[in-house]
């Protein structure tokens, strides 16, 4: 029987629309939009261009990182280190310059030790055989530990000759009154999206976290592949650091404790499964902005912050068990 072009159109539009309403990334997204919509009723200040301004600049941190620790969970792998790092990156930065070196150099410096700490875990990981927990964990309290040796567990705030040119790189508005880190975060997301998609690596990073077995006897360089994705993502945990000291204007041992456990949440509740080859660019920063509107709602709704995490954690859970239903469905 033949097969007309407006019935080939027609079984196109409906495969999308499976496919779309299947995808744990729309739920999500019309999670967000639905919580907008409520605080913008519930509250008189959520809906403020303030608040809206904050929020927007606050989710970026947590969404940068998440690009990399996408890649990561992708090849079914995992990064604990990634709050620390930002921490280590953030004092290099502040250090170099605060000892009267450019905003150049202590940016080159940061991303330097973020690639650095990156290939260290890769290396254990993929070439050593070291499971990615315990390397990570370990580097989650080795990176800290050399953040306050670096600083001398002491606040920087002052940045040298190129100090204001710091504080307008992360705390600036040059396009249309759009907070900096915001068009970080779009241009990083566009070109995380595109190398997912497009892109042999993109293809590489899939294969692996679908069957590595499988992707080794075809040819791909796992061991490659997976020092790449670690060294992603402690780059992309350097890059939100420097955008953070710019934003804050000072720099403690603190900054990025915790951080982790958000930004693993904003990966796996946009949809990246933690057994690997699912994942993408758009769920992160979904993710990460479900997570700030959580966290900007318990103050304006009189809710306690200390829920925070309770929130989150069930954030988590529910995205996991949805994965779950779902793979059963499709089983049946």
């Amino acid at each position: 029987m033949a097969i007309t072009l407006d019935q080939t159109i027609a079984q196109k539009q409906r495969n999308w629309l499976s496919s779309v309403f299947a995808s744990q990334t729309f739920w999500v997204l019309i999670a967000v939009v639905l919580a907008c919509i409520f605080l913008s009723f519930a509250t008189s200040s959520f809906a403020t261009p303030t608040n809206l301004y904050n929020i927007t600049r606050n989710v970026t941190f947590v969404a940068i990182i998440a690009l990399g620790m996408t890649l990561v969970i992708v090849t079914g792998g995992i990064d604990l280190s990634v709050g620390s790092v930002l921490c280590l990156c953030s004092m290099v930065l502040a250090v170099t310059m605060h000892a009267g070196y450019g905003i150049g150099t202590g940016i080159a410096a940061s991303i330097g030790t973020a690639l650095v700490v990156g290939a260290f875990n890769g290396l254990l990981i993929a070439y050593l055989g070291f499971p990615p927990f315990v390397v990570t964990l370990g580097m989650l309290s080795i990176a800290r530990s050399l953040a306050m040796v670096a600083s001398n567990n002491t606040v920087v705030f002052q940045f040298g000759p190129d100090h204001d040119k710091l504080l307008a790189l992360g705390g600036g508005a040059w396009f249309f009154g759009i907070a900096n880190p915001v068009l970080y975060m779009a241009v990083l997301a566009l070109l995380t999206g595109f190398v997912l998609r497009w892109t042999r690596f993109g293809r590489y990073v899939f294969a692996i976290g679908g069957n590595e077995h499988a992707a080794t006897l075809t040819g791909v360089p796992v061991r490659k592949i997976k020092v790449a994705v670690y060294m992603i993502s402690a780059l992309s945990a350097g890059v939100a650091g420097i955008i953070q000291t710019g934003w804050l204007g000072a720099v403690t041992t603190n900054i990025g404790a915790g951080m982790e456990l958000q930004v693993i949440a904003a990966a796996v509740i946009g949809g990246a499964n933690l057994a690997g080859g699912v994942g993408t660019a758009f769920g992160a920063i979904v993710g990460a902005a479900l997570i700030e509107v959580i966290r900007n709602s318990l103050g304006l709704l009189g809710i306690n912050a200390f829920w925070q995490g309770t929130f989150i954690g069930g954030a988590i859970v529910l995205a996991v068990l949805f994965d779950r239903l779902r793979n059963l469905r499709q089983s049946e």
